[in-house]
């Protein structure tokens, strides 16, 4: 084996060892989303909730990561980014286990923020992390490990979370994580070791405050708009008007902040503008997916937590495949480009596929959707984030790389939000016209076609075909709704510039840059000495000739 060869496996078995505790804390952090998800129907129906808080206990999550997101990758750039990827672990975990004693839909809303808390900080950090360990070249060859974690805990916490709930009990899908977390914390306490910051800390709390209070009533307003009231309300035009200022305001802040938590100079890099634009519209769609096709596989298709987590195996494939097999090729080639273009393009017509399901839609055929989906998902959601960490300087890599995660959740976000509450209008509706046809009273469904979650298994047969007509078409109509936010990826990606791939991490980029620095200033200082010496050699030979003139005659004559 050559030195070269040896070398290069030597740095792979540490980047290996250094990602264990990052992966794992991803794996918590996937897990502990995904376990829920095929339950929440039962959950939500358990609680007495309805469509709003359905759509809320997600929701809440994705806000509370939205907000917190830019601000853990400006800590990142601040602090110990080893500290703050535990801190973020353990305020997840504690929100997790704590959402298991919720007794209503309020209670778990409020524990399912702070969940949402620690998740905003394990997805802005790993990714940071990830770039101080391994070069945007390299970062493909790793893909592959990220894709299996993502794809044991997406298809497994599915599986694993309908199997507790249909034999123990939904509470304990809070609980299953506890166990993987400590090991995380303890993995990463001693296998990450990253270089040392000393740097002054100056937290910019108004920015913090204005950039939290306006985007979180902005997603209330959008979630609770033409349901709690009017969209042409005095309160919604309250709402709309305040979420403006305080963002307005967050700007101002913004340009004059020491240390801002988003820097408004990360928008004159059009790499990132493009990347922050795909991204919003690519978070809508991951979001959703996984949000409403739970709602459909169990409300529309009658199907079990544990059957409709099996039934999403084909999304999940497509998403596994597509982002192992495109990161290695971009990883070798360090062609990108072409990729993501056509990932874009496979996520639209996934989307528009998906946007044709009824209840009776042949399993096949929406399998056939889902892949494809998926396929486009993981060919573009991940490479966004590694194209746009290739344009960023070495000391904005936390705020910039925070930033499109922030984005992309704020897209999901308002994205569920709006669909959920076109979802929540639009079912009582197709539920009301079933009913009527058959001629049966809405008070004979016990509150469903108010938009209550209904158990199936206790509904006569004629209402509950009605019920399950109602969630297959709204959820396709909600899909169909999303079609121009993919079109708007595929303009986005394409306009993203073709810069070739940094072959330098971040951490040898900072060192370089400092080293750069500590050469320019011997520089300067060798330069002045030199002068220096000149200066004093001058004023040197004027002395000798000074003298020299001042010599007397006589004494002239016998140097002479």
């Amino acid at each position: 084996m050559t030195p070269e060869a040896t070398a290069d496996k030597r740095r792979h078995r540490e980047v290996l060892q250094a990602m264990s505790g990052l992966l794992m804390g991803m794996f918590v952090s996937i897990l502990a989303g995904t376990v829920v998800s095929t339950s929440l129907p039962i959950i939500i129906s358990d609680l007495k909730g309805d469509q709003t808080a359905y759509t809320w206990v997600v929701t809440a999550t994705l806000l509370a990561t939205t907000v917190s997101t830019p601000i853990w990758g400006k800590l990142a750039d601040l602090m110990s980014r080893k500290l703050l990827v535990q801190l973020s672990l353990i305020i997840f975990v504690l929100g997790s286990a704590l959402a298991g004693f919720s007794q209503d839909t309020n209670t778990l809303i409020l524990f399912r923020v702070l969940q949402g808390l620690g998740a905003g900080g394990l997805t802005a950090l790993v990714q940071v992390v990830m770039a101080d360990l391994i070069s945007p070249r390299e970062r493909g060859r790793y893909m592959g490990y990220v894709g299996a974690v993502m794809a044991v805990g997406t298809v497994g916490g599915p599986l694993l979370g309908g199997f507790i709930t249909d034999g123990i009990g939904w509470r304990w899908n809070f609980y299953i994580a506890l166990p993987f977390a400590v090991v995380a914390l303890l993995l990463i306490q001693f296998t990450l070791h990253l270089p040392k910051r000393s740097r002054k800390v100056t937290i910019d709390y108004l920015g913090i405050v204005f950039i939290a209070s306006g985007v979180s009533l902005l997603l209330i307003w959008v979630s609770l708009g033409g349901r709690q009231f009017e969209w042409s309300s005095g309160t919604s035009w309250l709402m709309l008007g305040g979420s403006i200022a305080l963002l307005a305001l967050a700007v101002l802040v913004e340009l004059k902040a020491k240390e801002p938590i988003i820097p408004l100079t990360l928008f004159k890099n059009r790499t990132f503008v493009f990347a922050v634009l795909a991204s919003l519209s690519v978070g809508v769609a991951m979001f959703g997916a996984s949000v409403f096709l739970s709602q459909y596989l169990q409300l529309a298709r009658g199907n079990t937590p544990t059957e409709s987590g099996l039934l999403t195996l084909p999304m999940i494939a497509g998403l596994l495949i597509s982002s192992i097999v495109v990161g290695q090729v971009i990883s070798r080639t360090g062609v990108w480009k072409r990729y993501m273009v056509l990932g874009a393009v496979l996520l639209t017509i996934g989307i528009s596929l998906m946007g044709t399901l009824r209840y009776d839609t042949p399993y096949v055929l929406m399998a056939l959707y889902m892949l494809v989906m998926g396929a486009g998902i993981g060919m573009v959601m991940q490479n966004l984030v590694l194209v746009a960490q290739n344009s960023l300087h070495h000391s904005e890599m936390g705020s910039g790389s925070s930033s499109i995660s922030f984005f992309r959740s704020l897209g999901g976000t308002a994205g569920v939000a709006a669909l959920g509450a076109f979802l929540g209008h639009r079912i009582p509706d197709l539920i009301t016209q079933g009913l009527d046809r058959l001629g049966v009273p809405a008070s004979a469904t016990g509150g469903v076609a108010s938009g209550a979650i209904p158990d199936l298994s206790t509904l006569p047969g004629p209402i509950r075909t009605v019920i399950e007509a109602a969630y297959g078409e709204g959820v396709g109509d909600v899909f169909l709704l999303a079609i121009p936010l993919a079109v708007i990826t595929i303009v986005m990606v394409a306009l993203l510039p073709n810069t070739p791939l940094r072959t330098k991490t971040t951490e040898q980029l900072r060192q370089e840059a400092e080293d750069g620095t500590a050469s320019l200033v011997d520089e300067r200082n060798a330069s002045i000495g030199k002068r220096a010496a000149e200066v004093s050699a001058n004023e040197i030979g004027s002395t000798t000739d000074a003298v020299d003139d001042q010599r007397s005659p006589a004494a002239s004559d016998r140097v002479r």
